[in-house]
Formats: C-alpha cells, sequence, structure tokens
C-alpha cells in the first residue's frame, strides 16, 4: 500500500478527490527495477498499470521491414518520472501492446489489474475520471506511434528510387 499522499503528487490523478485517492492508494504498492529487466513484453498478460516514480523505462515495438530482414526495435516512447505506463491492464483484451524495459534503475507505483478493474467497475464517478486519466496517455502513445510511422513510410519510400 502507498500513501495517498504521494498520488496527489501525480497529474494522473489531478481531479481525484481526497477519498478516491484513498481507494487507489490501498491497492497500489511500490516496486523497484534494475536497468535492463524487462518488466513486460508485447503480448503479454497486462497484469498491472505503473506510474514511474525514478528511472527510465522504454516502450518499444518490433517493426519488420522484409522478410529477410530481422525486426528492428523501435522506441514508442520513454517514460519518466511521473509518468503512467501499462494502460492495457484496464482496456480490452487486456494485453501490452508494447515491451516495457527499463533503460535505468527504476521505482514505481504498481496497481494491480484485477483490483483495479474491480474498484473502477464498482465506483462509478472514480472509473469516470480514471478512464479519463489512461485515455490522455493512450492518446499519447497513439501520437507517438504516428509520428514514427510517417517516418518509416517516407524511409521505405526514399529506399525504393
Amino acid at each position: 500500500m502507498v500513501s495517498a499522499d504521494l498520488l496527489k503528487g501525480y497529474d494522473f490523478f489531478k481531479g481525484f478527490t481526497e477519498e478516491e485517492t484513498k481507494k487507489l492508494a490501498d491497492i497500489a504498492v511500490e516496486q523497484s527495477y534494475k536497468a535492463g529487466f524487462q518488466i513486460w513484453k508485447k503480448g503479454d498478460q497486462a497484469k498491472n498499470l505503473y506510474l514511474l516514480e525514478e528511472g527510465k523505462v522504454v516502450l518499444a515495438m518490433d517493426t519488420y521491414m522484409g522478410t529477410a530482414k530481422p525486426p528492428m526495435p523501435v522506441t514508442v516512447d520513454i517514460v519518466t518520472k511521473g509518468e503512467a505506463m501499462g494502460w492495457s491492464a484496464v482496456v480490452e483484451p487486456y494485453l501490452y501492446t508494447l515491451g516495457a524495459l527499463c533503460i535505468a534503475d527504476s521505482k514505481a507505483i504498481v496497481f494491480d489489474a484485477d483490483k483495479l478493474r474491480g474498484l473502477i467497475n464498482k465506483e462509478i464517478a472514480l472509473g469516470l475520471k480514471f478512464m479519463k486519466a489512461a485515455a490522455k496517455v493512450i492518446a499519447s502513445r497513439l501520437t507517438n506511434t504516428q509520428i514514427i510511422l510517417i517516418g518509416e513510410r517516407g524511409l521505405s519510400v526514399l529506399t525504393e528510387y
């Protein structure tokens, strides 16, 4: 369990009441990871949602540039202090869409997906606020992915001529 005061310091929880923040704090724990640790891989069951307290985590995907070439990892985002990751924990089919690799020693506030989904389904106002905050994270990742896709498409067109 973490303190409600700790959660209040994150933009993700802006607009949450004291009571709502306390309920979320009750289902959260802190966890530390060493640089080089793979928190999850793309396609893994989304068992947790994370708020990074310190460190850096790369969110990446493999891209395939043809059948004769090995997949190339592409960084979609780098999560740093104060940012959320693992939104797949609250969105069906509850599978991570990117891999998460620590590139520095890191510490996170971790929310168990089952407990979190139970809470946001039971507490409708809290759930709405939580899903709005998660939607902002999703939108940010989508924007980053679009930028990468445009860059890749541009490179592939240039190499065809």
